[in-house]
C-alpha cells in the first residue's frame, strides 16, 4: 500500500520549527500592521495648523456687529459694543451665576484687569469662544435692550435656544439656566488698534 502520509509518525522537530517559523511571521505581521495605526496618533500637519494663531481685522466692526473667525475648530466672536451695552452690564450682577468671572480657566486673567464686568482688553471690544459653555452649541447674538420672550429685562447677550442657557453681552452666563460656567475668553492680543491676535497672550502677560 502507498504510504499516503497520514499514519506517518510525528516529526516533532520539525512540528517545533513551523510553529515558531508561523509565530514570528505572525508577530512581523501586527508590527507591519500597526505601523499605520501608530502613525495616526502622530497629528496631521491640518491639525498643527489648526491651533496657529489667527489675525483678525477689526478695522470695519461698527457697534453691534460681530465678527467670526475660527480658532482651533471653534468659532471665535469679536464684537463691537455700544455705550448703552456696557452701561447695561453693570446691573446685571445679581443675576448671574459668576458675575466677578473667579472661575480662572474661563478666560486669561489680563481680560479682568480693566474691568471684570467687561472680560475684554478694550472696553468695546468683547471676545469670546462662541460656543455654549453647556454641550456646546453655537449661541445666537440678540444684542438689542428690549424684553424678549425668555427674559422681560433683556439687556443684550446670548441665547442658547437648544436648552435655553443665557448669558450677558461679556458671556457672563446667567443663574437657573443649564450652562455651568461663562463663555469662554481665548488667549489674544492686539497688533495694533485694529488688529487682534486669537491665540497668544500679550507680552510679559502671566
Amino acid at each position: 500500500m502507498a504510504n499516503d502520509g497520514v499514519n506517518d509518525p510525528v516529526n516533532t522537530g520539525r512540528r517545533r520549527f513551523l510553529s515558531a517559523t508561523t509565530a514570528v511571521v505572525g508577530a512581523v505581521g501586527v508590527g507591519f500592521a500597526a505601523v499605520p495605526f501608530i502613525k495616526s496618533w502622530n497629528p496631521s500637519a491640518r491639525a498643527k495648523l489648526a491651533g496657529a494663531p489667527v489675525i483678525a481685522d477689526i478695522s470695519a466692526l461698527q457697534e453691534g456687529q460681530r465678527l467670526v473667525m475660527e480658532w482651533r475648530g471653534q468659532p471665535i466672536w469679536i464684537v463691537k459694543r455700544s455705550k448703552a451695552i456696557l452701561e447695561a452690564l453693570h446691573g446685571l450682577d445679581d443675576r448671574l451665576k459668576d458675575p466677578g468671572s473667579s472661575e480662572k480657566d474661563q478666560q486669561p486673567e489680563y481680560v479682568l484687569k480693566q474691568n471684570p464686568e467687561f472680560r475684554s482688553i478694550k472696553s468695546d471690544v468683547s471676545v469670546l469662544v462662541g460656543l455654549c459653555t453647556h454641550l456646546g452649541c453655537s449661541p445666537e447674538m440678540v444684542a438689542e435692550i428690549r424684553p424678549e420672550p425668555y427674559d422681560p429685562q433683556w439687556k443684550g447677550g446670548y441665547f442658547c435656544p437648544c436648552h435655553k442657557s443665557r448669558f450677558d453681552m461679556s458671556g457672563r452666563v446667567f443663574k437657573d439656566v443649564p450652562a455651568p460656567i461663562n463663555l469662554l475668553v481665548p488667549p489674544h492680543h492686539y497688533q495694533d488698534d485694529n488688529t487682534i491676535i486669537i491665540g497668544v497672550d500679550p507680552q510679559g502677560a502671566a
